[in-house]
């Protein structure tokens, strides 16, 4: 598949990177030209040089035949502008805009344009390290009604098998993090020390959900 990326920072050259190592085609519009210095002799990615909404700069990146558009530079206003570019004048389905801004985060993701707000998920990340208390939505759904979180497991739970545990907060339990490696649990995975759980659940009843973890299997 084709994928067209707008912005060559960081995050843009790892993108194409890891796109690339899935044996994808990428294009890389910036209007910088020694930002393309970042993805290195080694990548193969299309260089355009051009503003990311401008339509005939899209049109040389490859945008038609796209799969997928990804608006990763640094400015808001640029990554939803061209994000919504890709999806409204070029029928692009799977978009997504970097966005530093939180409340104008929340504000696209309802529109309907998948959003990743790096400051507000940088800091709920950071403060679930240093205070691991309640509920952290790590996905929320553009209605915000379900949400995928990491909710703090009381010490009661350890030994008890998934099952009981999502029995008990009727919640699903989509993955766990166990010693810095992601898995997917299945009902009789035994839950340990250490282990990081993430669920999903209907927002609303986040509270009674981090109550039910917070306690133990007997208590229920």
């Amino acid at each position: 598949m084709h994928f067209v990326i707008m912005g060559c920072g960081r995050v843009g050259s790892a993108l194409t990177a890891s796109l690339e190592k899935r044996g994808h085609t990428v294009a890389v519009v910036d209007q910088d030209q020694e930002a393309f210095r970042r993805l290195g002799p080694h990548l193969q990615a299309k260089r355009v040089r051009g503003i990311g909404f401008d339509r005939d700069t899209l049109r040389e990146a490859g945008i038609e035949r796209a799969a997928a558009f990804a608006a990763v530079s640094s400015g808001d206003n640029s990554n939803i502008l061209a994000a919504r570019v890709a999806r409204e004048t070029f029928g692009i389905e799977n978009v997504a805009a970097r966005i530093y801004d939180p409340a104008r985060a929340e504000v696209y993701q309802r529109l309907g344009i998948p959003t990743v707000a790096t400051v507000k998920w940088t800091a709920d990340q950071m403060l679930r390290r240093l205070v691991p208390d309640g509920v952290a939505s790590e996905w929320r759904d553009p209605s915000g009604m379900v949400a995928l979180a990491e909710i703090p497991l009381g010490v009661r739970w350890i030994g008890s098998p998934v099952a009981a545990l999502e029995n008990a907060a009727h919640v699903r339990v989509a993955l766990i993090t166990r010693l810095g490696e992601g898995m997917v649990p299945d009902p009789s995975t035994v839950l340990q020390q250490g282990d990081i759980v993430h669920a999903s659940l209907t927002w609303t009843e986040a509270d009674s959900v981090a109550k039910v973890f917070a306690t133990g299997p007997e208590e229920h």
